[in-house]
């Protein structure tokens, strides 16, 4: 089943075809012939919003399983055949979705579907415990490498669980506890096996130089003959009131290179208008070196060495605007804090200007572009609209949607949203007091304002 492509005022040209398989499996095609590329996006409807307490990080661990061989493919093979194909691939993990995506020469889509549909359809026949306690360590290791032995590192998990209260399906992020990691056994992997991974819970995008009818047959080849299931438990009720209502605050005392302040804002869900507005009120705060926080704290006072402000856009529970400053020399974060309060006081009095809101759109308009003009990143977006809002063809129109919003709704969502009582706060001291050293912090806070939900399988 599936309709035929038409381009729609605000999409840029770009188009996309929908089809579903007998077994659910949901099929997003979108031809682009500009290079002898194709990409393919599989996205699994299971996220760390979906674990249980107990066994959190089950989602992230099973993804590294996926890589560890199949029916037809053994051990390391799948990056084997890929990579021996000139192509690329890997997998992430986040609140809300699984996600595998492989980027082929066009000659190549094939393999790349038969490699996807020999996992989601054989994994358990490979699935022991050699394979399991090989990927626990793995991942035991990316935790003490990516969050317990890197300044700042565990920065993001404090604020989820201070953002989201005990008990909430966002409260831990996808990386899971060691303990938990410990906790996890073969069964366990095995069980969210046989409950997510269906083609029913599932879609599959395939952009590029493609031939849609023959993409169609292979993948009907393929996937048609896997079966779906039912049984998945819906996820829990995310839902939370508009604002904290408080300030919740915890100081953490740490070998930094310097001090800092923090902060996660309950922002509007993903998937609305007011989320778009939220997102270019943070744009113009806190996005680049042409923001206010950058201009008043780096440039201006010279009070932090790094100002970022970004949007974590969550589906189903409210997204968090992330705020991220780096102290310089031996400021003290209180007057950081101050300084911040008194930015977005006046911001929510007086609005963006003119000329913030036209740099904050091109700004987020050219973000936008860029995930669409390449096939991954297409492909990607494709899948992201059809598994948590229901329609592929939303991604196609999201710039204009952005392009849309006015700088009174920005005003609004700043004046509702981004004030002291609705915030959870970090304030990190250094166990040894000193200015720090400033390109260390600022690569830190680089990194910490973009979208941290994300964890690479590779």
């Amino acid at each position: 089943m599936g309709h035929t492509a038409t381009a729609e005022a605000g999409t840029g040209g770009l188009t996309a075809t929908e089809h579903r398989l007998a077994n659910g499996l949901r099929v997003v095609l979108s031809e682009d012939h500009l290079t002898p590329v194709a990409a393919v996006c599989l996205w699994y409807d299971v996220g760390s919003r979906h674990e249980v307490k107990g066994r959190t990080g089950l989602a992230h661990l099973f993804e590294h399983l996926m890589f560890q061989g199949s029916a037809q493919v053994k051990g390391n093979g799948h990056f084997e055949l890929v990579q021996g194909a000139g192509g690329s691939l890997n997998g992430t993990t986040s609140f809300e979705r699984t996600n595998y995506f492989e980027t082929m020469p066009a000659h190549q889509l094939e393999l790349a579907l038969w490699l996807e549909a020999d996992r989601m359809g054989s994994l358990l026949t490979a699935l022991d415990d050699e394979s399991m306690e090989n990927q626990r360590d793995v991942v035991k290791n990316e935790r003490r490498q990516r969050y317990d032995n890197v300044p700042y590192g565990t920065a993001f998990e404090k604020l989820t669980a201070l953002s989201y209260p005990d008990g909430h399906p966002y409260h831990h992020t996808p990386i899971g506890s060691m303990a938990d990691l410990d906790a996890a056994t073969l069964e366990d992997a095995r069980a969210f096996f046989r409950t997510y991974y269906a083609p029913n819970n599932a879609v599959l995008s395939v952009v590029g130089d493609i031939d849609a009818e023959q993409t169609l047959a292979w993948i009907e080849k393929y996937f048609g003959s896997i079966p779906g299931h039912d049984g998945k438990p819906a996820p829990r009720d995310g839902s939370l009131p508009e604002t904290i209502g408080e300030q919740l605050r915890e100081v953490v005392e740490e070998e930094v290179p310097a001090r800092a302040l923090m902060a996660a804002y309950r922002l509007p869900e993903d998937g609305t208008r007011e989320a778009d507005a939220a997102d270019l009120a943070l744009t113009v705060l806190g996005g680049g070196e042409s923001s206010r926080l950058y201009n008043r704290l780096v440039r201006r006072d010279r009070t932090a060495v790094a100002a970022g402000f970004g949007l974590l856009r969550l589906a189903g529970a409210p997204s968090l605007g992330w705020l991220d400053v780096k102290t310089s020399g031996d400021v003290e974060v209180p007057v950081i804090e101050a300084a911040v309060d008194e930015e977005l006081a006046r911001f929510a009095a007086d609005g963006p200007t003119a000329e913030e809101m036209e740099r904050a759109q091109a700004q987020l308009e050219r973000e936008w572009l860029d995930r669409l003009g390449t096939v991954a990143g297409r492909a990607d977006e494709l899948c992201r609209y059809a598994v948590l809002f229901g329609d592929p063809q939303l991604a196609l129109t999201a710039v204009q949607r952005v392009l849309d919003v006015t700088a009174e709704e920005v005003q609004a969502v700043a004046q509702a949203r981004l004030r002291p009582d609705n915030r959870a706060v970090l304030v990190y001291e250094p166990i040894t007091a000193g200015s720090g050293d400033a390109d260390e912090a600022d690569e830190t806070a680089e990194a910490a304002v973009t979208d941290e939900n994300e964890e690479s399988a590779k």
